[in-house]
């Protein structure tokens, strides 16, 4: 065997258990979503999100955002996106979330986000590398459970409705200037090759067998 294959092989190998101890997060992140959108939607969870669940156009599942401060806050979480199709939902894309805040705020808290998306409009927006929550006039945003607050009326006539459930004591919590963006990254390791956001939302080209249970969950709530 030549050296320069010998110096491959032993790249390739090294490099292994970091691939597979990556995708083993991501894996776990996506078993997180699939749990919350059962919690959070499932008996005993919202009915105002099993009933606009049915006309969304896709979904930002948010299983874990830790929040904590004493005056000087912040928050931040793991995220995936999945798209609504004619076939179904699609395999999940890769979000991060956090934001840092200034004012009187004391607490922390644990919680689960479930962004339910709409319209057109708000899909794109969230598909942007970058989406600040508030930021854009343009887009409807409301709020609804346990948590934050929010107006059903408001939220039926929104682009994006944010549920949550929180664990914890959290005073002057917002979701208000969050920021969200994506992880190409981890996108990558998941699907085994570089594959954009908008190319497993909006297209349905991610594929993955772990992401099959989130798929079927998101397809019961929604009446498929």
């Amino acid at each position: 065997m030549t050296r320069p294959l010998v110096a491959m092989l032993a790249a390739v190998l090294a490099l292994s258990p970091l691939a597979a101890r990556a995708q083993t997060e991501q894996q776990t992140l996506v078993d997180r979503a699939t749990l919350a959108v059962q919690e959070m939607l499932g008996e005993g969870g919202s009915g105002d999100g099993r009933s606009l669940i049915r006309r969304a156009r896709g979904a930002l599942i948010c299983p874990r955002v830790f929040k904590a401060g004493f005056f000087l806050g912040g928050q931040g979480g793991g995220c995936v996106m999945v798209g609504r199709l004619q076939t179904g939902w699609t395999a999940p894309a890769f979000y991060g979330m956090g934001s840092g805040s200034f004012g009187l705020q004391i607490g922390i808290q644990d919680s689960e986000i479930l962004f339910i998306v709409l319209t057109e409009k708000g899909l794109h927006a969230l598909l942007d590398s970058q989406f600040k929550i508030g930021a854009d006039a343009g887009v409807a945003f409301a709020t609804l459970g346990a948590g934050v607050q929010g107006s059903t009326t408001a939220a039926f006539n929104a682009d994006i409705v944010a549920f949550s459930r929180a664990r914890g004591l959290f005073i002057g919590v917002a979701l208000d200037g969050s920021l969200i963006g994506v992880r190409s990254d981890w996108n990558e390791a998941y699907y085994g090759h570089p594959i954009g956001a908008q190319q497993i939302v909006l297209q349905g080209e991610g594929s993955n067998p772990g992401a099959q249970p989130l798929r079927e969950v998101m397809g019961r709530f929604s009446g498929e």
